[in-house]
């Protein structure tokens, strides 16, 4: 069986500052969330952080990535635009990136979607609904409701500054009236984009079980598939419709 291999991006700043944070991911969000990704047979997995040598992301790294997933708060900025560059073209070229929570403003996520994507409403946390209103998409596979509660969760709300989705998988209803297109999927080349709305590092969203499946599900949706090659540009036709004639 031909592994999917993961890499997984986190700031890893606010486990090291934070003690709410720490407490919940002692070892970091990445670590967090190859622990559950690690236990599946299918899964490779590879982390990298921002304060690695190119974050992490050489191009060697890249190219033996099948899907990343990337978790930003407060550090987009931080990142290289070379970096963002890379990953850019390697999504193009069909590599999966999965997006979480605050990834929505990351440099990489306002490139594939050509608008201002960190323009949004927020607010403290309070009670989340996810609502599944695409129930056939593969990303929901196994998940035993329609529904996915959380007591608490970081408040998002419309307007959200993205491109209508391609598919929308998850629309989130907050306790105080906000709604969020909280599960959305693109493709930008041979690539799949799946951005995922919860998991504010101070409440342990990424602890419940259905948030593990949706991410894990994801991933499988995300990875590369066999497609062919494409020629652009000028070309040498081998076949006519009709008879070239001589």
């Amino acid at each position: 069986m031909k592994k999917i291999n993961v890499t997984i991006w986190n700031e890893f700043v606010h486990e090291k500052t934070n003690e709410i944070v720490q407490k919940i991911y002692p070892d970091g969000i990445h670590k967090c969330l190859g622990e559950f990704l690690g236990r599946e047979e299918d899964m490779e997995i590879r982390y990298a952080t921002l304060d690695m040598p190119e974050h992490g992301l050489s191009q060697e790294v890249l190219n033996a990535t099948d899907v990343l997933i990337w978790w930003g708060h407060m550090h987009h900025d931080d990142v290289s635009d070379e970096v963002v560059d890379r990953v850019y073209e390697r999504v193009q070229d069909g590599m999966g990136l999965v997006l979480l929570h605050s990834a929505h403003a990351s440099k990489i996520f306002r490139k594939l979607c050509g608008t201002p994507t960190h323009m949004l409403k927020w607010g403290d946390e309070m009670k989340e609904i996810l609502w599944a209103v695409d129930r056939s998409h593969p990303i929901l596979e196994g998940l035993p409701d329609e529904k996915i509660v959380l007591e608490e969760e970081e408040i998002y709300g419309e307007p959200f500054s993205i491109p209508t989705p391609d598919e929308l998988v998850f629309i989130s209803w907050f306790e105080c009236g906000a709604v969020f297109r909280s599960g959305c999927c693109y493709r930008r080349g041979k690539g799949k984009i799946f951005y995922f709305q919860p998991g504010h590092e101070t409440v342990p969203t990424y602890h419940q079980k259905p948030i593990q499946q949706v991410i894990t599900n994801a991933v499988r949706w995300a990875k590369p598939v066999c497609v062919p090659e494409v020629v652009q540009g000028h070309y040498e036709p081998d076949h006519w419709v009709i008879p070239k004639k001589k």
